[in-house]
């Protein structure tokens, strides 16, 4: 039975025990129903007292320490504590969260109050500045924050008479805060000469300016306007706690344990001292009070409720009870009725009904008591206390049996053997004694085999051994009753054990996470009839797993709603249900189990079982029980899309780089060149990593993106056209609705996303400061004012925008796995789905975050695509294993099988649904996925005559697909573009390199062609002129990473990844000859000037052999390098070779023989090289940049006419330089559209056109060159270079001043208003939604 997975048999909370009344006030309401809402631990909770029923909130995560209810007593807000706390305001009737205001407070929310409307929520926060912040809470906004106070506040309320005006009190001070705009201003309250200045505890307002307010000596301090007006005097004996306004008048309550009515002017009405009630005791002290109607509710420090009844009031009901503070540890229930019971710090002991929920017993003893146990007979409870004492009461009474103390450190575990003649207690001083039970008592072994304190105790059926688990992780087992150590553990085998309570043996291996410390489990039961193992642990979750569960990291349902660590958990003797216990929140939660059921009752789940989180969420470990993934699928998760360096630092490393600099004497630098480069095409589409990311535009231009730049292209007229508005790797693309603005998202340390308008190539808005790493996934909504986007960080972030305005709506962690798509829902834009690796979650915005649920299905799949159907709840994911998964809100209807391998991609049509997979299918169906209505397979075979290059493969991966003018528009993995004509003909658009990065790059010397070759195995060989299309593609027996066309332009050569290296036909790419001598890469390839005689073969292990060509011989060796070698040239007479090395050695060696040569630097530039790439010398030293450290210039190629040197780096920059670059630091162009680095530059044969390609970017880019004197002004121009010279002609003197002025803020400066500006009739208006729908024209 080593089943991993989850059972399926789960817990619901039905009760909790207690109050928080300990450092909380004004915490206890009654709601619009007359229920009691409070709150305890992590858990709100709504009580009808009638029914005597409770309904729990559960959507924080760490304890709750304020609470405030809405005008309308329907609503209620609670803040918790923790590193990034969180305000929820939920449905006291549904408790289902509405709105989630996060983002704004550390530490913690210390109080919150509701303005008159309940429009506004105000908060404070538990910061070093006690910050004040205004919210409008449905939107989940910030209207206004400002620091609050030096020290604590206790309590904040809005001046119900005066609009956005409110007070708060604290230690030493009271405030009078308004808010006008977004901000809000105090003033001090002045004491003066009426009262002394003290710390204000409560507070609250009455008209006419007058605010009431409760201070630490008991007195109310009467406040007009800001100033002490009177002091009511011993209104309590010390601090008055709570303060709250009804129609009759006002409630106070104080630590005397009193609690005072007052009418509307603040006279004395009577008074109720709860201490001298029956249910009364000394030391009773009121931190709550509520007055409606003839109802008073209360709430006391030690975790009790009261309710009075203002014409009977000497009888208060108690109505809650719980433990009061102090550690709460000690749990025991009775072996045949249904009772638990509980022993604290606060040294009571106390029996809870399960039945009623009630507590029908309690005793106070001397000491805190840290365990409990009840015998088997139910007739005697020991307890083990604090001081290393244990105590016996009968339960029927609680007199006490015996009380013995044999230790002096605390007892932390004792349980009755099975046959109830013996009792094991286990103390920190390490040991276990033993004593009978019928000789009162008396002594009768020692069990010393531990080296530290006993955690965990459990006895066999038979009552002759006892297991033990100690502080240190050791298991040990001892013979009863003597308590002798067993060695031989052959004679365990056969033990049953009665309980199994214990954290270590191979039965609950599984219970712990991979790694953890061994003591974050605290208590496990398991229940041996149903199988399933109970765990409590140190970040209070309650766990159900499997029992006995053997392997570690097995799958449970987890549980929320005690806040801090929970210090037992047991099951009560029926199983029925199951008691944990919390230690800091001192409460008892009680779950009602319930087993396995049919699924058809699953459906009819209570409301609170399937909140965010608190409903068991899979759990974090491996999934050994998930099928295995698919290959593409494995490879794209493991992607990180980390840099190095990003763009973003450069300006700051530029700076450092500079202060060195500045210190050199420096030279005159060299301009930039005339003539620049503008992008005019690119062969490449991103398939590989990316899906969905292809469309039609308004005008059936298609959109879609490859490296940094987004590309619209013009079918009819084979052009692009580019935004390039990005800086690094675009990983996603969404359409708007009306097809006419794209957004896109990139890589990045804080990375952006950008909607642009695909007619003007303009950004309409750029939103960034929220994603880290990058942006993986985006939707616009049906109405285009919202767009929903994922982040590549840990949690998957996602964030709902308002993009127009550039405004974060909501935003929230969205999974700990990797999120492939994100949609909007098209009919109500205030829901999404997410799906990716193993998980789809279905979320609804609630304020200004997002409430998610897993979808329920049997076993976790991934999912990578998904689409809305034909009504709101109706969604349709795709799997990776082929599968379509029909969902009717968050359960799963059916699946259909719908290819082989993964679906990638779907899109929704107005009857039906396309889809495409690895199997390279596209397939039609008909609106419920009953009917395959089509499918077309993409073969060469079915290719269109028209096609603008060739395919790689049949059936080529599908990842993007997408419909509209009459065709099927596919992506493929493998960098493909394809239109599929209804008909069947499929027309290829686009094309690029498949995965894997391009390094080789060659320019026909007297055509307009060029040679690629990449890691993906194949050459090919492009068409430069206007008919933009691949000629022909060869594959490879390895990847490649060089190549050279011979001076005739009739044979082509390939150095390969393995040492081998090709001579093919340039025309037909068949071979002519091949060699294998060396075992690395060969990274340079070259044949000699004139007719090509020579061939100059580079490779990686240091090495430059020469070859005869027409006599295919090795004629001579190039030795001497230390590092392996990046580039190579030959001078115009073909005698010798200039070499550049990875070490960044340039050295020179004579053809053919190989003998290495020293040339003086002066000497080079007089020789005629017949082509110019190496990044080395004295000609070329201008073109590394300041932060040369961190980047490296991969390649460079001078133009045939000699004057302007291109460049390609590690950043992706394309740069050109006016040659020579003498001097560092020149002056230059620079070009970004590549996203890593550029590993290769060539130019035409005539100059015309630079051709580029990108490493992992796999793409070859064109660009015109544009001689001097031709300008267009266009977005994408150079920057200028690094550092400013001081010859650049100095600044006029205005300027230098101006430049110089350090603007120091005057207290009193001048009009603020702007004099000047447009006028608003005269400013051009943005065109509306209908207007932009005039446009379309199809």
């Amino acid at each position: 039975m080593a089943d991993r997975t989850a059972p399926n048999c789960h817990l619901r909370l039905e009760w909790v025990y207690g109050y928080r009344g300990h450092q909380c006030r004004n915490n206890l309401y009654y709601t619009a129903a007359k229920e009691i809402v409070y709150f305890v631990a992590g858990v709100g909770v709504v009580y009808n007292t009638r029914e005597h029923k409770q309904k729990f909130f559960l959507g924080h995560n760490d304890d709750i320490i304020s609470l405030a209810l809405h005008p309308e007593r329907v609503l209620v807000a609670t803040g918790q504590v923790g590193k990034e706390p969180y305000i929820c305001v939920w449905d006291s009737y549904t408790v289902q969260t509405v709105s989630i205001l996060k983002d704004v407070h550390t530490h913690g929310i210390a109080c919150l109050a509701f303005d008159l409307e309940g429009q506004c929520l105000v908060s404070v926060g538990l910061d070093s500045k006690n910050t004040i912040c205004v919210w409008d809470w449905r939107r989940g906004r910030v209207l206004a924050a400002a620091p609050g106070h030096t020290d604590r506040i206790f309590d904040i309320s809005w001046d119900l008479y005066q609009p956005s005006k409110l007070v708060s009190c604290g230690v030493k001070h009271i405030k009078f805060w308004s808010l006008c705009g977004n901000a809000l201003t105090p003033k001090r309250g002045v004491f003066g000469k009426t009262g002394d200045l003290q710390t204000i505890l409560c507070l609250a307002c009455a008209k006419d300016e007058i605010t009431y307010s409760g201070a630490l000596n008991g007195d109310i301090y009467v406040w007009k306007g800001i100033n002490l007006m009177r002091t009511v005097q011993g209104a309590h004996g010390s601090g008055i706690f709570s303060m709250n306004a009804c129609e009759e008048g006002f409630a106070t309550g104080g630590r005397d344990g009193c609690v005072r009515l007052w009418d509307l002017n603040f006279k004395p009405i009577t008074v109720i001292d709860l201490r001298e009630t029956d249910q009364g005791y000394k030391g009773l002290s009121v931190r709550s009070v509520c007055w409606r109607g003839d109802h008073i509710l209360v709430g006391t420090q030690d975790s009790e409720i009261f309710e009075i009844v203002v014409h009977d009031r000497n009888k208060p009901f108690l109505i809650m009870q719980g433990h009061c503070e102090g550690e709460l540890w000690a749990l025991a229930v009775h072996p045949t009725k249904p009772l638990a019971m509980t022993g604290s710090d606060d040294r009571s002991v106390r029996i809870w009904s399960l039945i009623d929920h009630a507590l029908i017993a309690r005793c106070n003893m001397e000491e805190p008591i840290r365990c409990a146990a009840v015998s088997t007979d139910g007739i005697h409870l020991a307890l083990g206390m604090k001081d290393g004492s244990f105590t016996v009461l009968r339960v029927r009474d609680m007199t006490e049996v015996v009380h013995i103390k044999d230790r002096k450190e605390a007892i932390h575990e004792l349980k009755y053997s099975p046959d109830g003649t013996h009792l094991a207690v286990g103390s920190n001083d390490n040991s276990v004694d033993i004593y009978g039970v019928v000789q009162r008592y008396k002594k009768v072994g020692e069990c010393i085999g531990s080296n530290s304190f006993i955690t965990h105790m459990d006895w066999s059926t038979d009552s002759k051994y006892l297991q033990t688990n100690d502080g240190s992780g050791r298991r040990l087992f001892y013979r009863m009753p003597s308590g002798k150590e067993v060695s031989n553990r052959e004679e365990l085998k056969l033990v049953q054990w009665a309980s199994w309570t214990c954290v270590l043996g191979p039965e609950v291996n599984g219970i712990w996470p991979k790694y953890c410390d061994i003591n974050d489990i605290n208590s496990v039961d398991a229940n041996f009839s149903n199988q399933v193992l109970v765990t409590a642990d140190d970040y209070g979750l309650v766990k159900l797993l499997r029992y006995p569960c053997i392997k570690k990291g097995a799958k449970c349902k987890k549980y929320l709603g005690h806040s801090a660590h929970i210090t037992n958990a047991r099951w009560s003797h029926d199983y029925q249900w199951v008691i944990t216990i919390g230690g800091a929140d001192h409460s008892v939660f009680q779950w009602k189990f319930i087993p396995e059921r049919k699924t058809k009752e699953a459906l009819h789940i209570a409301p609170q079982e399937t909140l965010a989180d608190s409903n068991s969420e899979e759990s974090d470990s491996d999934q050994s029980d998930v099928p295995e993934m698919d290959s593409e699928i494995e490879q794209e998760t493991q992607l990180t899309y980390r840099r190095q360096v990003y763009k973003e630092d450069l300006p700051q490393l530029k700076e450092q780089s500079k202060e060195k600099q500045r210190a050199l004497p420096m030279k005159k630098r060299e301009r930039a060149p005339g003539s620049g480069v503008k992008l005019h095409f690119i062969h490449g589409y991103r398939g590989y990593d990316c899906r969905s990311n292809l469309f039609y535009t308004q005008t059936g231009e298609i959109v879609y993106h490859v490296a940094a730049v987004g590309v619209v292209y013009n079918r009819q007229q084979n052009t692009q056209r580019f935004y390039m508005g990005h800086n690094d790797d675009i990983l996603c693309l969404a359409i708007h609705p009306l097809k006419d603005f794209v957004a896109t998202g990139q890589v990045g340390r804080d990375s952006s996303i950008h909607i642009w308008d695909t007619e003007t190539l303009k950004a309409l808005s750029v939103l960034k400061g929220f994603h880290q790493i990058g942006v993986c996934a985006l939707d616009f909504s049906a109405d285009g004012k919202r767009l929903a986007s994922v982040g590549l960080d840990d949690n998957h972030t996602i964030v709902l925008w308002d993009w127009r305005k550039g405004e974060k709506l909501s935003a929230m962690r969205g999974s700990k796995d990797k999120i492939f798509v994100v949609k909007i829902n098209p009919y109500l834009p205030d829901k999404l789905i997410t799906a990716g690796v193993k998980h789809i979650k279905f979320w609804h915005k609630a304020g200004g975050g997002l409430i998610g649920r897993k979808g329920n299905m049997g076993k976790t799949e991934t999912m990578m695509c998904a689409v809305y159907g034909w009504s709101e709840e109706m969604v349709f994911s795709g799997t990776c294993t082929g599968d379509i998964c029909i969902w009717r809100d968050m359960f799963l209807m059916k699946t259909v099988k719908a290819h082989d391998g993964p679906v990638f991609s779907m899109h929704a049509l107005e009857k039906g649904f396309v889809t495409g997979g690895k199997d390279g299918v596209v397939a039609l169906w008909d609106d419920t996925f009953e009917r395959c209505l089509k499918t077309y397979a993409i073969k060469r075979a079915v290719l269109a005559p028209g096609s603008k290059g060739l395919l790689l493969e049949d059936n080529p991966s599908i990842r993007a697909i997408s419909l509209g003018h009459g065709h099927i528009l596919v992506g493929t993995k493998n960098g493909e573009i394809l239109e599929v004509d209804k008909s069947g003909p499929i027309t290829l658009l686009v094309q690029g390199h498949m995965e894997g990065e391009v390094w080789g790059l060659a320019t026909h010397p007297h055509l307009p062609l060029c040679a690629t070759v990449s890691d993906d195995k194949t050459l090919r060989i492009w068409d430069l002129s206007p008919s933009h299309c691949m000629l022909a593609v060869r594959k490879l027996r390895k990847g490649g990473r060089c190549c050279c066309f011979s001076p005739d332009g009739k044979a082509l050569a390939v150095g390969l990844n393995d040492g081998s290296f090709l001579i093919v036909n340039a025309d037909t790419l068949e071979d002519l000859v091949s060699f294998h001598h060396r075992k690395d890469i060969i990274t340079e390839i070259r044949f000699s000037p004139g007719i090509g005689k020579y061939l100059a073969v580079a490779s990686a292990d240091t090495f430059v052999d020469i070859y005869n060509v027409m006599s295919s011989k090795r004629v001579g060796v190039c030795k001497g390098c230390h590092n392996y070698i990046t580039h190579l040239d030959w001078d115009k007479r073909g005698k010798l070779l200039q070499v550049n090395t990875s070490a960044k050695e340039q050295f020179f060696f004579e053809a053919p023989r190989g003998k290495r040569q020293t040339i003086p630097p002066t000497e080079v530039e007089k020789v005629d090289w017949s082509t110019w790439t190496c990044v080395l010398g004295p000609s070329v030293e201008g073109i590394w940049p300041v932060i040369s450290e961190v980047t490296e210039v991969t390649s460079a190629c001078l133009s045939n006419d000699r004057k302007v040197l291109a460049t390609g780096d590690d950043l992706g920059y394309v740069k050109l330089f006016r040659y020579s670059v003498k001097g560092k630091y020149a002056k230059f162009k620079r070009y970004v559209a590549h996203s890593t680095h550029v590993t290769n530059v060539r130019w035409s044969h005539d100059d015309s056109l630079l051709v580029t390609v990108g490493g992992s970017d796999t793409c070859l880019m064109i660009w015109a060159h544009e001689p001097e004197g031709h300008r267009e002004i266009r977005q994408c121009d150079s920057e200028e270079s690094d550092i400013d010279s001081e010859d650049d002609g100095g600044y006029d003197s205005d300027v230098t001043r101006e430049n110089e002025i350090n603007y120091t803020i005057k207290a009193l400066s001048t009009n603020m208003r702007p004099m000047t500006g447009v006028k608003p009739h005269l400013q051009l208006k943005e065109p509306t939604v209908d207007e932009r729908q005039g446009v379309v024209s199809v």
